[in-house]
């Protein structure tokens, strides 16, 4: 399976740290987070990755060069910011044939079982499944609002006034018809552009594992400390009614 490994933002409030790296190669404890990132899709069956980058691309090229994740890296240089929906459509005969594939965030670290995730949107293929979690202060969020069934009914990014706690947790998977809703123009961004207009044909899917967006420097000080590393499995089977 493939996965669209969005990296390209220039970590602005990461600095100083992204003055002379990329955001995803800032270590987690000693382990870059795109290495994280490749041992998580390794583990779960996602044998091909496309990285979006921007700044400092040399030094991901050469992260690449000597991963030993097995995993295979495509690299996609963007000299102008094409935002996380134009990325998607700019590189969508990568995905061509794929009835699904994955859209994670690289600035986020989770233990989540992308397995069961995959499982749950197979059973009933919608349009996107959205992992979510529980937020404390999701005004600086994607805040979702789904009903009994998991069907999403509000996607709003940023509000000012959240309708709920539920947030968009960056992990994410797509279909064609996704891509056929991202607007031409560009930079395009699912959050404002893209996920609102698909409300009703998205699932919700809700998380209790660790996750953590470590995009500020708040955050990566956290991450640190809370990181529990990529446990080895020991989760009993997936249930689909677990989630509502």
């Amino acid at each position: 399976m493939k996965a669209f490994l969005l990296a390209a933002g220039q970590g602005t409030r990461l600095r100083p740290l992204t003055d002379k790296v990329p955001k995803c190669l800032v270590p987690i404890r000693n382990v870059p987070v795109l290495g994280i990132w490749l041992e998580l899709c390794r583990r779960f069956d996602i044998d091909e990755v496309l990285v979006n980058l921007h700044s400092h691309t040399h030094l991901v090229q050469e992260y690449v060069r000597n991963n030993t994740s097995g995993v295979k890296v495509h690299l996609s240089h963007e000299s102008v910011l094409l935002g996380s929906a134009g990325t998607l459509r700019a590189n969508r005969d990568w995905v061509k044939g794929e009835s699904c594939f994955w859209v994670l965030y690289a600035d986020v670290l989770t233990t989540a079982n992308l397995t069961r995730m995959l499982e749950f949107h197979q059973l009933r293929k919608p349009i996107a499944t959205l992992g979510l979690y529980h937020v404390p202060d999701p005004r600086r969020c994607g805040v979702v609002q789904f009903d009994e069934t998991g069907i999403i009914r509000e996607f709003v990014e940023k509000p000012a006034n959240p309708s709920s706690h539920w947030a968009f947790s960056g992990l994410m998977i797509g279909t064609p018809e996704l891509l056929d809703s991202i607007p031409s123009s560009q930079p395009a961004d699912l959050g404002f552009d893209v996920l609102p207009l698909l409300t009703g044909h998205m699932l919700a899917y809700p998380m209790h594992d660790y996750l953590l967006d470590v995009g500020t420097m708040e955050n990566y000080r956290l991450a640190q400390t809370s990181w529990p590393g990529l446990l080895e499995e020991r989760e009993k089977p997936y249930v689909a009614s677990n989630h509502f």
